[in-house]
């Protein structure tokens, strides 16, 4: 099968990449434009395998896209290409309509040019796959409940509003044009080649730099973590088994606040990577100005998804949180240059 992947250097993209690209019978094509979070550092492993391309694009760019999807004779589309940091949707709200709105709309435009002069089995077997976020759904109180398929849409931030328009797109292109499409809501993902701006890979590069872990208010607003390898699993049984205008949560059920991922972070490194003083890491913990807008609580009801197509994580919390800690430590050469060149750890999404 014939995969194109929109931002497939970003994090989870490229760890859809890798998934797919391990197995022969696909051939996967990543379209990534390269923005500050991407990074082709995270497919080094695939970079030379012959099922694997690579093309620098746009999603805005129309024709480069219908050209790539003739190209390749692409099976499937796997839409995973965003802004997608709350923080820098709350300063610069612009990056956020342009790539995650009008750059959907743009890519439907071409996928629906492109499928409409397909016949026969390629037309038949064709799927749009658009990944997207629980964070539409907006905040869920402590005590109630959890977000599903049928959940209103509530977004709170410039991000979230951007993935909700998105999605409506999404299905639009559906209802009225016909395109065959399929959606998937994420919970919080976590685990290797994640940019440090992220709370988890964030307060592991603190710790070990001696800088000081910044977490939001009190911490307890609640999310539900994910490890990316069971989201790109995941993923792959959308796309290949999920029915046509349907849309699945994915989650771990998995759920922490922020303040409890912070102290299992700390834990881990006390064992890992003991400091140099000798004490624990959680004295770096430092409390801040909550972020505008935070929601309380994500929570994402996986049944859809695991009843119907039988999907479940492989990884606990605990088991993925110890494996990202552990490469982490052992990838310096991956991170580094980031924390050196692009990102340091600063603090963003702050009004004022």
């Amino acid at each position: 099968m014939k995969i194109l992947i929109t931002g497939g250097a970003g994090f989870i993209g490229s760890a859809v990449c890798r998934h797919l690209a391990s197995k022969d019978q696909n051939t996967v094509i990543n379209f990534d434009k390269l923005t500050y979070a991407a990074n082709l550092n995270s497919l080094r492993d695939i970079s030379a395998q012959p099922n694997y391309h690579f093309i620098q694009g746009d999603i805005c760019d129309c024709d480069l896209v219908l050209t790539t999807l003739r190209q390749y004779r692409v099976d499937a589309i796997m839409h995973l290409a965003a802004e997608s940091h709350v923080d820098r949707s709350i300063e610069g709200p612009e990056a956020f309509i342009e790539t995650n709105i009008v750059g959907t709309f743009r890519l439907l435009k071409s996928a629906l040019a492109y499928w409409q002069e397909l016949t026969g089995e390629m037309k038949e077997r064709f799927r749009f796959h658009h990944v997207s976020t629980d964070e539409v759904f907006g905040d869920l109180p402590f005590d109630s409940g959890f977000f599903t398929e049928l959940t209103s849409y509530r977004p709170s931030s410039p991000y979230s509003a951007s993935k909700a328009a998105s999605d409506h797109l999404v299905r639009a292109w559906h209802e009225t044009y016909g395109l065959p499409v399929v959606l998937s809501n994420c919970s919080n993902n976590y685990g290797p080649y994640h940019f440090p701006e992220k709370l988890i890979p964030l307060v592991i590069l603190n710790a070990l730099e001696e800088k000081p872990l910044p977490i939001y208010g009190e911490g307890r607003n609640v999310r539900d973590w994910l490890y990316v390898e069971d989201h790109a699993r995941a993923l792959e049984s959308v796309f290949q088994r999920g029915g046509i205008g349907q849309s699945y949560n994915i989650g771990g059920k998995s759920e922490r606040t922020n303040l409890e991922v912070v102290q299992s972070i700390c834990s881990i490194l006390d064992a890992k990577r003991p400091r140099a003083n000798g004490n624990p890491y959680a004295e770096l913990i430092t409390f801040v100005r909550d972020r505008p807008g935070h929601d309380r609580r994500y929570a994402i009801d996986p049944t859809k998804i695991r009843s119907e197509l039988h999907w479940e994580p492989v990884e606990t919390f605990e088991s993925g949180l110890e494996k990202t800690v552990q490469w982490y430590l052992d990838n310096e050469w991956w991170w580094q240059p980031i924390r050196a060149q692009r990102y340091n750890g600063e603090r963003l999404g702050r009004l004022s």
